[in-house]
């Protein structure tokens, strides 16, 4: 996520060539969501065949967050500098090469390594392809083409739970890593061969070649130095935690112990949250613009999270049909925090939206980094001991316990939520 700059914002292309140049960066963005989510269908196997804890696991699946989240900031500067497909197709290139050597490894570290080359080559999905956006479509229509983006994304994320969960049991995770990387590799070559920066005749309105890394940092320390804007990011951590923990990682090991289903099914009832959060994201964003306010729906999410997790998690005898319906909610009420975008810019001076919004995405992305193995760690504090085919098995009560953290993130939003200034969505005059 984030926001581009220094390209051109009124292009008059002809009306295909848009959208082809769109899908190809939305792929990679789908790409790098299949990615994000691919080690909750491999839980057990990665368990056994590293012969690791929850912890450690929690840590290789975090991995792809830390280097993601860390590399939002300086990614729209670096698109700036070398344009968008040189970079997009950099950095897929990056990701398949870590998708085949974490499929290849035979030791922690190497699997640590393929991790953080995938979370590095995936970073620059969603930036870069709001960067063709912008390139290539007006301006009045850049909302609308990031919850677009938003929606293919999260597809890719589905599609890497419920539908690839079998494929793992009738293949390997091995094989299905390999499979992933093949598949970053066509989707690079169709982005060198195919994609351009922006329409021909049309310069970008401003060049970053010409400034230093200084001003990049500069702007970095007055975004930091703003009280509104972190505590916007806080929000959107806190908001973005649950999903990116519990929907990405932990959530099909648990339900397969709570409700006794096979890891498709659990891997397909998971799913339903990136649904919720695909159409939630857009859904939050307009009705955010509609009322021209920003702290008012905030509050209300994440109200309704505080409620919602534990009656979700600790309700006895919740039919597994309503706990799919609950996981959907949940998902669509935590896509509000799309909102966190505007606010960012909304709290920054024209000079430095951009960088404020690329904060803002690095600590909500980081949420998946904190959360994924404080869970692991939690699970770990709580095992009873059991293994089964190599693997540690934590039972429904280590989760109960672990799984405080998602209701705990939910309270946390809210705090912050009250602390929000409204914006009455204006930006400030430059």
């Amino acid at each position: 996520m984030g926001n581009p700059v220094g390209q051109a914002t009124e292009a008059k292309p002809s009306s295909w060539r848009p959208w082809a140049m769109w899908s190809l960066g939305a792929m990679a963005f789908a790409y790098a969501f299949y990615q994000r989510v691919l080690p909750s269908v491999m839980v057990e196997e990665l368990m056994r065949d590293f012969a690791v804890s929850g912890a450690v696991l929690g840590n290789l699946a975090a991995l792809y967050f830390y280097v993601y989240a860390g590399m939002q900031i300086p990614i729209g500067a670096a698109l700036d500098r070398w344009g968008t497909r040189r970079l997009l197709t950099f950095a897929l290139t990056l990701a398949t090469a870590g998708s085949v050597l974490f499929a290849l490894a035979d030791s922690l570290v190497l699997a640590y390594l393929g991790r953080l080359m995938i979370g590095l080559g995936c970073a620059v999905g969603f930036v870069g392809t709001l960067h063709i956006v912008a390139a290539w479509f007006p301006h009045r229509r850049f909302a609308f083409m990031s919850g677009m983006t938003m929606l293919v994304g999260l597809g890719g994320g589905v599609l890497g739970q419920g539908p690839t969960a079998p494929i793992v049991d009738s293949l390997g995770w091995r094989e299905t890593l390999l499979a992933a990387g093949f598949a970053g590799a066509v989707l690079a070559a169709a982005i060198w061969l195919i994609l351009r920066d922006r329409p021909p005749g049309v310069e970008p309105t401003h060049d970053h070649r010409t400034r230093g890394w200084g001003t990049l940092l500069r702007g970095l320390a007055e975004v930091a130095g703003t009280r509104q804007i972190w505590i916007v990011s806080i929000f959107g951590c806190a908001m973005s935690g649950p999903m990116l923990s519990y929907g990405v990682l932990w959530g099909v090991p648990h339900l397969m112990i709570k409700y006794g289903v096979t890891r498709p099914v659990a891997a397909f009832s998971i799913s339903v949250v990136l649904i919720g959060w695909a159409i939630g994201a857009p859904l939050a964003g307009w009705l955010s613009d509609s009322l021209g306010r920003r702290k008012l729906p905030s509050v209300v999410s994440a109200a309704l999270l505080v409620l919602l997790w534990p009656l979700l998690l600790y309700l006895p005898g919740l039919p597994l049909a309503a706990f799919w319906v609950g996981l959907f909610l949940g998902g669509l009420i935590s896509a509000t925090m799309i909102v966190c975008f505007a606010m960012a810019r909304e709290n920054a001076r024209g000079a430095v939206r951009s960088t404020a919004t690329s904060f803002v995405n690095c600590l909500s992305v980081a949420a998946g980094a904190l959360m994924q193995p404080l869970i692991g760690w939690l699970l770990d504090l709580h095992w009873d001991g059991t293994i089964q085919d190599g693997a540690r098995v934590y039972g429904i009560e280590a989760y109960n316990a672990a799984l405080l953290a998602l209701p705990g993130s939910a309270v946390v939003a809210l705090v912050f939520s009250l602390a929000l200034r409204e914006t009455n969505a204006e930006q400030p005059a430059d």
